[in-house]
């Protein structure tokens, strides 16, 4: 331990200021223990010397009657020793104790769930695609899982019918193994899965021939789901219990089912909402109408379009797009894009009669391509 003679300072050691905070120190101590601990530097006796005299210091400051002794008289006296993980106050136990099960995995005594401890199934996860109207109204879909299920020659003891597993002789059906290693510091406790029995704490002799001594066999299992209106691209169902059946009587996993959407030709989507085109000819755009708009579930409604409508306008459908998916009210709506056609080919009649609007409406237009630039004087005016 430090005392009269020692040169070293001790917050020199732990690389802080002499008005370093208590957090400070901790935080400092946490790194260099990391760094120097001899399991990771096995056979560095510099490290090893080092580490020592980094608990030590660490000792000292740690806590406020040594420290302030410390700092008057650059001294302590003769403290105990003992192992790194006891006899060190202001909480170095609970310091060890995250850094080893950082390093090594819960070494230090801590204890695993037992062998035999009730454990979840795993969650299974599929994909599945649905039509745009399926997914506005939603749709029932059965599903064909593969999964282990437990066995039913051998119930799931993984034995053969008639006889039983029997206690694991390297781990006494505890499990797991330790291995003890003894240190200047103390001695290690490295607690493992046991290899011979995996954990289980059983090992089988005369395997069941169903299940190769597994206890479970790899079964399709049916599922019916309901697969709610609204949905879209992306989302994700979640259907409790239909995944991996648990173990030593665990709940089992659940079943996801990630959902897209296929794309449906004469409707987008955006969220809640359906958009389409309309498409009408000069004299509809010009003159008005009323034209039936198809809605993706349901019958046509009637759309009345007021004269002179612009390419590019749109009319909205209240009510006529998707169910909000669960928890959210209403439904969106359908947005109409009116899009005007400009015919490529006309019959002289035809000419004639747009020859005669032209110049009804001074509008210069040329023997050839005239609705070409007819149309560009009649939509940018």
């Amino acid at each position: 331990m430090y005392g009269p003679g020692e040169t070293d300072d001790l917050y020199q050691v732990l690389g802080v200021s002499r008005d370093a905070s208590a957090a400070e120190i901790k935080k400092a101590y946490r790194q260099l223990v990391r760094k120097y601990h001899p399991d990771a530097n096995p056979g560095n006796k510099e490290a090893e010397e080092h580490f020592k005299k980094i608990n030590q210091a660490y000792e000292i400051l740690s806590d406020t009657q040594k420290r302030a002794q410390y700092d008057q008289f650059g001294t302590v006296g003769d403290m105990p020793g003992g192992s790194p993980f006891d006899g060190f106050g202001g909480g170095v136990g609970d310091i060890f104790g995250d850094i080893f099960d950082n390093l090594f995995g819960g070494a230090g005594g801590r204890r695993r769930a037992g062998p035999n401890a009730p454990r979840r199934g795993a969650d299974l996860e599929m994909e599945t695609e649905v039509t745009l109207l399926e997914a506005a109204a939603g749709v029932t879909r059965e599903f064909q899982i593969p999964r282990w299920e437990t066995c039913g020659e051998c119930g799931g003891s993984g034995a053969k019918p008639g006889t039983s597993p029997e206690t694991c002789p390297s781990c006494g059906g505890r499990g797991q193994v330790e291995t003890k290693q003894h240190t200047p510091f103390g001695q290690f406790v490295t607690v493992n899965t046991c290899p011979r029995c995996n954990g289980s704490g059983k090992v089988v002799k005369e395997k069941c021939p169903s299940c190769g001594g597994a206890g479970r066999t790899r079964k399709t299992h049916r599922v019916e789901v309901k697969i709610p209106a609204g949905v879209d691209t992306g989302t994700r169902l979640r259907i409790a219990g239909e995944g991996e059946p648990g173990i030593n009587g665990g709940s089992s996993g659940d079943l996801y089912l990630l959902v897209s959407v296929e794309e449906h030709p004469d409707f987008k989507r955006d969220g809640a909402d359906l958009h389409t085109r309309l498409v009408l000819s000069f004299p509809q755009a010009a003159l008005g109408c009323t034209v039936q708009i198809p809605v993706l579930a349901g019958e046509p409604e009637s759309l009345s379009v007021p004269a002179g409508t612009q390419p590019g306008k749109v009319f909205t459908l209240r009510g006529k797009g998707i169910p909000r998916l669960r928890g959210a009210r209403g439904t969106g709506d359908l947005h109409v894009h009116v899009v005007v056609d400009v015919p490529k080919k006309l019959t002289d009649r035809q000419r004639a009669l747009l020859e005669e609007l032209a110049r009804e409406m001074q509008v210069e237009v040329e023997d050839s391509g005239v609705f070409g630039k007819f149309f560009r004087n009649l939509f940018d005016s």
